[in-house]
């Protein structure tokens, strides 16, 4: 029997499979697009809260929306990776990046932010929000405030170094040292949970693991919308800086 050449009808399509591969990825990813619409504004209520009233939390919602959209064209569904895990920073950050373009820092502000971020970076780690309040002569209010309003800014660099989410649902590689550096990082980020004070704790935990919004928070701890964010905040950067500590600690003993 004669055998198939590449230009035999019964030989097999590469182009024409591949095609047909594309298409179907792309109709996957659309429909991620489509079934997730909703999980934006459950997003959109999870990071701001007491927003003013000039702020159009539609269009918010609608850079979202464009968040969620370039998501699922990135992602990869070979990777063993929730879609809502991976999409979720993403569409955070294009709600964040519309929010920073709609509502300046006062002036105020963003001094305040300019002596925090000093303070984190002149202090020995870890640093805690008492500990800039002491060398700022700042109040520990102000300092609370300063850091929940670098949450949405681009001053924030030590959110750079922890990703509770996605580190604490990562999927590690199938190589032994990645499993080992996968499970590494999720101990230490258990034991500077740990570390937390009960109530930053308890705030993080509910924000990050459980998914509530800070609403809902706020009536487990009893705090306001925006007492839940400053406190999240403050839990945020503490960990951060046990976490980087530990880091520094480890690098010494290599």
């Amino acid at each position: 029997m004669k055998a198939d050449t590449p230009d035999s009808p019964t030989a097999p399509l590469p182009r024409a499979q591949n095609v047909y591969k594309d298409a179907a990825l792309k109709e996957m990813r659309d429909q991620l697009a489509v079934d997730h619409v909703g999980y934006v504004r459950h997003v959109l209520n999870r990071t701001v809260a007491n927003l003013p009233e000039r702020i159009d939390k539609e269009n918010l919602e609608s850079a979202g929306v464009l968040g969620l959209v370039e998501a699922s064209r990135r992602f990869d569904p070979t990777q063993d990776v929730d879609f809502k895990t991976f999409a979720t920073p993403r569409i955070r950050g294009a709600i964040l990046d519309e929010l920073r373009r709609n509502s300046p820092v006062p002036q105020k502000m963003l001094q305040m932010m300019a002596k925090v971020r000093q303070a984190s970076e002149t202090l020995p780690s870890p640093v805690t929000a008492e500990d800039i309040a002491v060398f700022t002569g700042m109040d520990l209010e102000d300092v609370e405030q300063a850091l929940a309003t670098m949450r949405f800014t681009q001053f924030s660099s030590w959110q750079d170094s922890i990703s509770l989410h996605e580190i604490a649902n990562t999927r590690s590689e199938n190589r032994p040292s990645a499993k080992l550096e996968a499970a590494e990082r999720r101990q230490i980020l258990i034991e500077g949970i740990q570390q937390l004070p009960d109530r930053e704790r308890t705030v993080l935990t509910l924000y990050h693991f459980e998914d509530l919004r800070l609403r809902e928070i706020g009536e487990v701890v009893d705090m306001t919308e925006s007492g839940v964010c400053r406190c999240l905040a403050k839990a945020e950067f503490n960990l951060a800086q046990i976490i980087k500590s530990r880091y520094t600690q480890m690098d010494q003993y290599e």
